[in-house]
């Protein structure tokens, strides 16, 4: 058992360290995340520094809302896609797969210790966001209202479980059709334009339960954002993630184990 372990978080540490070690590619993970988040905060304090009387401060709840959104279902999950990405097709892209495979260990296991790896890189990355969107939402209150220690702890965990389900997500496409780039625009493009007509479509009813980004919405804490409002029962909420977090990555399994080396 201690040997399996050991063995376990040496694959974990691995694919770990071949996520951070590719500069360029965190470089980008990180400007994806933060660049829009600096280019807006930045915006409301010099909007709100030329003119207070017409522009309200740059910090308070109501960037603190905004801010999630930003994290929670658009720049955070681009960033979870481009992870999970990369570790569930990058061996493949750097043509290493087969000496993963001849070094005798499960591919299963192969598989499965991706998932840690990139939920740590993606963990990081978004906690870094958040870190600077709370900096920015009391440093720039200027007497508004901030988010109490309740609902920042809420939030933190609202962002690992959006996050971190995506990442999943996409090592799970990108380990089945062994593309990067397919996983990429294919999800970002679901991501970003498909998901949210289909969640604006009110003539879809109850069918838009099934969409993540519905769950995720419905399962968001703090004040509502203006974003289309989904009702469900949490039991449902939850099941609708476990099922997007077990079928595709349950897929990717599968083709690893029977991929040709």
């Amino acid at each position: 058992m201690t040997t399996n372990l050991t063995v376990a978080r040496q694959m974990v540490g691995a694919d770990l360290l071949r996520l951070a070690k590719k500069r360029g590619f965190m470089a980008l993970v990180l400007a994806v995340v933060m660049a829009p988040l600096v280019i807006w905060a930045g915006y409301q304090v010099i909007e709100h520094a030329s003119n207070p009387a017409a522009y309200g401060p740059a910090g308070g709840i109501h960037h603190f809302v905004k801010m999630l959104d930003m994290l929670g279902i658009f720049m955070g999950p681009v960033a979870a896609v481009l992870i999970g990405a990369e570790a569930g097709a990058g061996d493949l892209g750097a043509g290493v797969f087969r000496d993963n495979v001849l070094t005798g260990r499960s591919r299963l296991a192969l598989f499965l210790a991706r998932i840690p790896a990139a939920l740590a890189v993606t963990f990081t990355v978004i906690a870094i966001g958040f870190a600077f969107g709370l900096a920015v939402t009391f440093g720039f209150a200027g007497g508004l209202a901030t988010p109490s220690i309740s609902l920042i702890l809420e939030s933190a965990a609202w962002l690992a479980l959006a996050n971190g389900v995506v990442c999943v997500i996409a090592i799970g496409v990108a380990s089945l059709t062994g593309s990067r780039p397919g996983t990429i625009t294919a999800l970002i493009g679901w991501e970003l334009v498909l998901s949210p007509l289909l969640l604006q479509a009110t003539t879809l009813g109850s069918a838009r339960n099934g969409l993540l980004d519905g769950v995720l919405l419905f399962l968001k804490p703090g004040p509502a954002s203006g974003a289309p409002a989904i009702t469900m029962s949490v039991a449902v909420a939850i099941a609708v993630a476990a099922l997007w977090v077990a079928v595709l990555p349950a897929l990717g399994a599968w083709r690893t184990q029977t991929r040709d080396a």
